[in-house]
This record gives C-alpha cells, sequence and structure tokens, in this order.
C-alpha cells in the first residue's frame, strides 16, 4: 500500500508564502510612487509608507540593488537608472494607432462623427488613422494624407506646445505658399485661446463646410506625440456642439495619453522653434 508523503502544511504554507511575495511587491510599488517628485529621505518615507524604519530601510535597499532607486546622501532616495531603461523600452514599442483605435472607435460611436488620428510630419499633420461616422458626410481626408498644421484642427492641436515665434514662421511660410489665407493677428488670437483650452477647432479652414474639434494626445514626458480630431459638417457643429465636444474629445485623448505613460500635471516641455 502507497503511503501518502505529502504535507498537508504545504498547501497553506505555500499559499501564506505567495501572499507575502504580493504584500512585499505592493509595497516596493508604492514606495517607487512615493519618491516620484524627487529624493525622500528615510524618516520621511518610513511615515509616509507607514512602516517601520528597519522595514522601509530593508526594501528600499532592495530596489536600490536592482537599478529602481538610487540612494543620495543627506537626500534620501530617488527614482533609479532601471527605471529610465524600462520607459524607454515601453515607450519604443509603443504602437500609438493599436492603443488609440479603441478610443477613437469609442468616440466615433458616441458622437456618429469621423474621428482621426494624426502626428507631426516635418511642417504637417500627417493622418495615420480614419474612423467613419454614421452621417452621411462625405470627409476627403484618407490615411497616409498629410495637410497644413495651421488650417487643421489636428494640426493645431499638435502644434499647443510650440512658442509663438513657431506659429508666426509657419504660418508666414504657408501664406506665401498659398496653403493659407487666414488674418495672422486672428489667428495667433485664436491659437492662444486654444493653449488655454487644450483643444483646437477647425472652422472650415482647410475644407469648406467641414469644422472639426481636435485635441493633443501626451507621452509619459508630457510631450505631445499625437492628436485626435472629430470631423463633420458644419451643418452638425455649431459653436454650441463644438464647445460640448470639446470635453468628449479632451477626455478621449487624455486616456490615450494615459495608456502611453501620461500623467495629469505633467509640465510638458516647450519645443523649439522649427526652421
Amino acid at each position: 500500500m502507497r503511503q501518502n508523503t505529502s504535507n498537508p502544511e504545504s498547501g497553506p504554507r505555500e499559499e501564506k508564502s505567495k501572499t507575502q511575495g504580493s504584500q512585499t511587491l505592493q509595497r516596493g510599488l508604492d514606495l517607487l510612487d512615493q519618491v516620484i517628485d524627487g529624493p525622500v529621505k528615510l524618516a520621511d518615507l518610513s511615515e509616509r509608507m507607514g512602516l517601520t524604519r528597519s522595514t522601509t530601510h530593508r526594501l528600499a535597499n532592495a530596489l536600490v540593488e536592482r537599478g529602481f532607486l538610487t540612494f543620495l546622501p543627506r537626500e534620501g532616495y530617488q527614482l533609479g537608472p532601471k527605471l529610465l531603461q524600462l520607459g524607454f523600452l515601453a515607450q519604443s514599442q509603443a504602437d500609438v494607432v493599436q492603443i488609440a483605435r479603441p478610443h477613437l472607435e469609442a468616440l466615433a460611436a458616441a458622437s456618429e462623427d469621423v474621428v482621426h488620428l494624426g502626428r507631426l510630419d516635418g511642417d504637417q499633420a500627417l493622418y495615420l488613422d480614419k474612423i467613419p461616422g454614421r452621417r452621411r458626410v462625405e470627409i476627403s481626408s484618407r490615411i497616409g494624407d498629410r495637410h497644413p498644421l495651421t488650417s487643421t484642427g489636428l494640426g493645431k492641436a499638435l502644434m499647443l506646445d510650440d512658442a509663438e515665434a513657431g506659429w508666426t514662421r509657419l504660418l508666414e511660410s504657408e501664406r506665401e505658399n498659398g496653403t493659407h489665407d487666414a488674418d495672422p493677428a486672428q489667428w495667433l488670437e485664436r491659437m492662444r485661446g486654444y493653449v488655454a483650452a487644450g483643444r483646437a477647432f477647425d472652422l472650415e479652414e482647410n475644407e469648406d463646410q467641414i469644422r472639426c474639434v481636435a485635441a493633443p494626445i501626451r507621452d509619459a514626458s508630457g510631450a505631445i506625440v499625437a492628436a485626435i480630431s472629430l470631423s463633420s459638417a458644419a451643418q452638425y457643429m455649431d459653436d454650441a456642439r463644438m464647445a460640448s465636444l470639446s470635453d468628449e474629445v479632451r477626455a478621449a485623448a487624455q486616456k490615450v495619453s494615459a495608456d502611453l505613460g501620461w500623467t495629469p500635471g505633467v509640465k510638458s516641455p516647450r519645443r523649439p522653434v522649427r526652421r
């Protein structure tokens, strides 16, 4: 007769070990969150974590050994080089089209209008994706098209972090090329308003009888890397509806940004003037 050699306590012990391991991992992640804004001394870190100094010290040192934290004498613990490496790899692997697609589809379904995704390509807006709307509105844009930045809502959203000198240079260039005929003073005044609102409009500037609302997409650094626009015929996009859609378009752009690692409140870098 075969004897049962298994230890009846191995199951509970294994579960207890897993629970402790999960708790340690959670504490490690919580600790990283505590130093996200800069160096924190051990005593302050211990208080924030609600742990003893010895436990906090042991946990922090384990993260230092793996490169997730760095210790600075007289200043405390701060984020380490391993996180820079992981952040760079995650950003390089992120496909903004794939990440944005479900948010674009949700916005198109809710509004019944055409939704575009685009990014900066030199001095033009490159259209990366397009979700058709349910209305019988023909919009001539296609994936792969390039359009002027100054006359499209999507292009303006991509420029919201640019210095005014960059706006002026680009506007002058497009006016010289015959691709834009806006009044410079009025256009600049509108751009300042778009910056304050965190979104941009196309008021039939790129295509007759077509209006759109657009908002920028940001990466983990806060930089604008793409933009979303919602377009429809002017008859469906009066001033009141464009104002109400602004919140929806901004919300969709912020969801994509969050999926790219952006955190609200991260200060966006000012882009240098393009020449």
